[in-house]
């Protein structure tokens, strides 16, 4: 098995942030190939050279304007059969606010924040665009 910062650039990182008042940093924007809006949490693809948890602080940055004080992981797994490719969650605590670092793909993306148990809700609704955020919220949720 290879170290972390020679793994595949495939591997992605997942955050589920939460502010001081136990809520979750939620991003939306409208993906019309989809269907329309979703939810999904901040993360992306990690960039060669880039541990998971390097990978997870850019992104949570890059596309929230957050930066955390406290991460946990969550746990890595397998994105698909056919690939050997891993997702990485974290939990991210201790957040400060910043401005959002959005690429040309990403203008369209809006910070909210919810309650845990509407995020949730909104998780077995399948409201949310690819299947790792709901994934994380529950880890995170289950283990606080």
């Amino acid at each position: 098995m290879s170290d972390s910062t020679t793994a595949p650039t495939r591997d992605a990182s997942v955050i589920v942030a939460r502010n001081d008042s136990h809520q979750v940093a939620i991003l939306t924007a409208d993906f019309p190939r989809h269907g329309g809006e979703y939810l999904f949490l901040p993360g992306g693809r990690r960039e060669r050279g880039e541990s998971p948890k390097d990978c997870a602080r850019r992104e949570l940055r890059e596309e929230a304007g957050i930066t955390a004080g406290q991460w946990r992981p969550l746990g890595s797994y397998a994105m698909t059969l056919a690939s050997t490719a891993r997702i990485h969650l974290f939990e991210a605590r201790q957040l400060s606010l910043g401005a959002q670092e959005l690429s040309a793909n990403e203008v369209d993306f809006k910070l909210v924040w919810w309650p845990m148990g509407e995020a949730l809700t909104a998780a077995t609704e399948g409201r949310f665009l690819l299947p790792a955020g709901p994934l994380a919220l529950l880890l995170a949720d289950r283990n606080a």
